[in-house]
């Protein structure tokens, strides 16, 4: 199946964290306080995502309160966190939603993410993430981990699927 194809069928993103939506590194702080960077526009881009009827979710290896908190900032209510198989978490989110692998995106970027990306639909990954996720990856962001990459995939669903110019032209009609 081509692409865009493949892409037109999504009706869940998930993404994970660290090395996705952050760049992967974490900040330290005083009492061991933890610290992640996250970039505007990939937020924006799943708000976009959820603004077309597409159901967003977070699946991450690490328990995180500064992942936590991005999750709760943009509205997304399937979160799994400490989730080193994620297998488990996968399979209660597409049963909730009524789903079916082909209608799954998932963005990984590194061994954790593979059982995921070899299960869905359309497999995203970050160009600095090991040889053997692009080997896996239906698609490779041109963006970096953290700084758009994620913005990149959700604008490349909403054109895809027909929904992008009528995102834009809510913002260009205000």
């Amino acid at each position: 199946m081509h692409l865009i194809e493949r892409v037109k069928l999504i009706k869940l993103a998930i993404f994970d964290v660290d090395g996705v939506l952050t760049s992967g590194g974490i900040v330290y702080g005083a009492g061991g306080a933890e610290y992640k960077v996250f970039h505007v526009h990939d937020g924006f881009g799943i708000k976009l995502l959820q603004k077309a009827g597409i159901e967003v979710a977070i699946i991450t290896a690490k328990i995180s309160a500064s992942a936590a908190a991005r999750v709760a900032d943009l509205g997304i209510t399937h979160f799994y966190q400490g989730q080193e198989n994620k297998i488990p978490a996968y399979e209660d989110i597409k049963k909730k939603l009524q789903l079916a692998d082909q209608q799954v995106a998932y963005m990984g970027d590194d061994f954790p993410d593979l059982p995921l990306l070899r299960r869905v639909g359309f497999a995203v990954t970050v160009p600095n993430a090991p040889d053997v996720m692009r080997e896996y990856a239906n698609y490779i962001t041109t963006c970096q981990a953290g700084q758009g990459a994620v913005r990149e995939v959700c604008d490349f669903i909403l054109k895809a699927q027909d929904q992008y110019s009528k995102v834009l032209h809510a913002y260009l009609c205000l």
